[in-house]
């Protein structure tokens, strides 16, 4: 049976509308234990630098063309726009730059932003239902990649891409349990430079494995089961990487991605 958040927010409603006090202190414990842990971090720059670290965990580099720079003195490639809206602006350099420091090593051909949430998603028997979602205005175009996903804190895999436009106007929603076992649910976005929305419902399904529903614009699109994320933290990262897996060349004029609402909860059990 799928569940979602709407799930325990009416089962705290059917609760409070029993006449029992008992019934009634029910619903209010499962209403408290949908916990919020990340949201509203794009309403101004002191709320952004105290929930998001620059950068990706790793550093500047990625596979892609793309080499990363943001800080809270340097707004040049992440910064905020009105309506509590995150941009990340990918710009082509001039010259070299050198090469990634990650595998493919290409030549970095962009300046680009990145960031990750300094709260980390852990499944375990405390938390066993995570909820990661937000609205995008994602690149499309040849050579962009933009992406919204989790990757596991301590080596790699676990990791889950509920956001990754590969020069085309398809969203790749991947889960990734070893290198070679990935599960794919692939769906085209109308316009993914308009807003539209991108969540994952992660659920624990016994002690080493968590099912994965995914959905664009509430529609759910599949279901990855069986992926062996139980204990192991992940970053929740947003990144604007060019080239790579999504062609080159790229664009020589700016490329935005844009975030905003982004949220993250959990259920305690």
């Amino acid at each position: 049976m799928m569940h979602d958040r709407r799930t325990f927010l009416a089962a705290g409603a059917a609760g409070l509308a029993g006449l029992a006090l008992g019934g009634r202190a029910n619903a209010m414990a499962n209403a408290a234990a949908y916990e919020t842990v990340l949201s509203g971090s794009f309403a101004n720059y002191g709320a952004l630098d105290g929930a998001w670290n620059y950068r990706y965990p790793w550093g500047s580099d990625h596979n892609g063309s793309a080499r990363m720079y943001a800080s809270p003195s340097d707004r040049s490639h992440v910064f905020l726009e009105s309506g509590g809206v995150l941009a990340l602006k990918a710009v082509r350099v001039n010259g070299e730059e050198g090469k990634s420091s990650h595998d493919p090593h290409l030549p970095i051909h962009y300046r680009s932003g990145a960031l990750h949430a300094k709260e980390q998603l852990l499944v375990n028997a405390t938390y066993p239902t995570w909820e990661v979602k937000g609205e995008f205005q994602a690149p499309s175009a040849k050579g962009t990649w933009p992406a919204f996903w989790l990757t596991a804190v301590n080596g790699w895999p676990p990791e889950s891409d509920i956001l990754e436009f590969k020069g085309d106007d398809r969203n790749w929603f991947n889960t990734f349990r070893t290198p070679s076992d990935v599960s794919n649910s692939i769906a085209t976005v109308s316009s993914p430079g308009s807003w539209h929305g991108y969540r994952a419902w992660i659920t624990k399904v016994n002690a080493t494995d968590v099912d994965i529903h995914y959905y664009l614009d509430g529609k759910w699109i599949g279901q990855h089961r069986g992926a062996n994320f139980v204990g192991k933290p992940m970053w929740l990262i947003i990144n604007l990487q060019m080239e790579g897996s999504s062609g080159s060349p790229g664009p020589t004029s700016p490329t935005f991605f844009r975030a905003r609402n982004v949220y993250m909860g959990r259920e305690r059990a």
